[in-house]
Formats: C-alpha cells, structure tokens, sequence
C-alpha cells in the first residue's frame, strides 16, 4: 500500500469540502480554528508513519479523549464499568438531560457528555495518589510518544467557564447516586481531558494499541487487553459520532471517534490507525471534511470492515 499517495490524493480531493459547515463555537476558545485547515495521519502496526497538510498542527482533540479515559477506566473495572453506563448508541444530543431522566441517572454509553462524565468519575474513584487529568494527560503522552502533548489551559478554562449544561449532567447523576465522588472534582478533570493538545499525527500514533489487540506494536507494551479493546473499538464503531453513527459505519466502516474539535480518530484493526482533523463541524459536532477524507480513505484502501 502507497499510503502517502493515498493521503496526498485525499489531501487534493478533499479541498472542496473544506470549511462546509461550522466551527464550534459554545466554547469560545475553540471558535478562533481555521475552518479550511485540513490534516490527516496514518500509522501503521509496522510502526511507519505516513502523513499530509496540517498534520503537525496541535488542536484540541476534545471528545476523542474519551477513548484514552474508557481505556484507563476499564483497566481498574472490566466489566463492572458497565453497571453505571450503557453500550447503546444514544439517538440523542451528546449532552442530552432528558434522556438521562427516562433512564434513572444511567447514561446510554460512555462517548457521550454523561457517560464519559461517569467514566472520568471511576478514574478519579481509583487514583487518589494522582489527578484524574494528570493520569490521562500522561497516557496521552505515552501513546503518542511526545512529550509535547499537553493540556491547554486556556480551553480547560473555556470549558468550565461554559459548561453548565456538563455540570447539569454531573450533578443529576449524583442526585441519582450514579456518579460517586464531588462533581466538582470530577468536572474538573473531566474539563482537563477535553482540552488535550494533539496533532494529527501524536493522535494517529496514540490510537495504535486500538488496532493491535491492545499492545502498542513498536514498544510492545500491553496498554489495555484484548477484550477491551473489542469492547472499545465496537462502541467507536455503534457510538463514536453521537446521533450520525449509524451515517459514518454505513459511509466509512471503521471504528472512530470524533471531537468537536474538528478530530476524527479511527482504527483499522491488524493494520493501522488513521487521524484527521477539519475543524468545521456538520450538525451532529462531527468534522465535516473529515468524515468525507476517512469515506474517502476506505474507498481508496478498500478497508472499509464491511
């Protein structure tokens, strides 16, 4: 496979979707993105690196963190995870309240507001030695083998400045005796995670245990098992993209998860893991322009699951 061909073709092909739609702007400090800016990167369980535009660019990776924190979340719980969050795809907004009324305080998954809320909640249940976000913060670094991946502070302050509607959520989980500790405190983390740093291609090579039964294939270190990760990829795949899940299984076939941001990250089971970031959104919170670049990547590939 002629990966950098097939990134540099979509780099081309791509140009005319570029800026379609709406950079989020419900946190101010991520409304000042480039809509047209456009990056995508491919790594492979050979450990090479492929990549094309804006790929070194940093931007905020957003909801995509999500699959960083079920990973450390499952690793202290298995399956008892599951007991305070579901594995259905919602059908509704990502920080809906009223579904949470008609389901008693139990998030449908763990990709949504809610249930990644719930998520951060176990970390912080289980590593009172460390912060929640400095735990996350340092797989995030571990898995894309760059020290430079950060946390920006200005969004994690944007965040908590503008996230009533999360606090809302976290606070009538408590009410419902679901989430554990102070809300504050897990808010906090929760606001931290969202605000990590990455470009395009830290992501792509963070994402690689996912496409390697758990083991990151360069430094053969086992970072999560083999049944979590089965379990991860196939809630990217029925979950990662809020209510247009169900559109990009049918267009794209991969495992993914998207960011308000403008990230896309997904996986390519025993071959390799692709990111690509757009920052304008369509009305689900997904990039646009990145949907259309990882259709077009399938195509081009023939690695679409289906």
């Amino acid at each position: 496979m002629d990966w950098q061909k097939v990134l540099d073709e979509i780099a081309q092909e791509i140009q005319p979707e570029l800026g379609v739609g709406k950079v989020a702007d419900y946190i101010p400090a991520l409304s000042a993105a480039d809509p047209k800016a456009f990056g995508m990167a491919v790594t492979t369980v050979k450990g090479e690196c492929y990549r094309t535009g804006d790929a070194g660019v940093p931007f905020s990776i957003q909801s995509i963190s999500k699959v960083l924190t079920l990973t450390i979340a499952l690793g202290f719980e298995n399956e008892d995870l599951f007991d305070r969050v579901g594995r259905e795809p919602s059908g509704s907004a990502f920080n809906s309240i009223v579904q949470l009324e008609q389901e008693q305080g139990i998030p449908r998954n763990p990709f949504i507001n809610a249930g990644a809320i719930i998520v951060t909640d176990t970390i912080i249940t289980h590593c009172r030695q460390k912060a929640g976000a400095d735990l996350i913060l340092d797989l995030a670094r571990k898995l894309s083998c760059s020290p430079r991946v950060r946390i920006d502070d200005e969004v994690a302050r944007s965040e908590a400045l503008w996230g009533n509607r999360n606090r809302s959520l976290a606070y009538f989980m408590k009410s419902f005796g679901v989430l554990q500790n102070d809300p504050e405190e897990v808010l906090q983390a929760y606001f931290c995670q969202c605000a990590l740093e990455m470009t395009c291609q830290e992501l792509a090579r963070a994402g690689l245990y996912l496409a390697n039964d758990g083991v990151d294939p360069v430094t053969n270190q086992q970072i999560a098992t083999h049944a979590h990760v089965n379990r991860i990829n196939a809630l990217m795949m029925t979950c990662g993209h809020y209510d247009m899940s169900g559109d990009f299984a049918f267009h794209v076939g991969l495992p993914g998860k998207s960011g308000v941001g403008g990230g896309i990250l997904a996986v390519v089971p025993g071959i390799c893991s692709v990111a690509v970031w757009s920052p304008a959104l369509n009305k689900a919170g997904n990039s646009h322009a990145g949907t259309m670049a990882l259709e077009l990547f399938s195509e081009k590939t023939s690695l679409n699951l289906f």
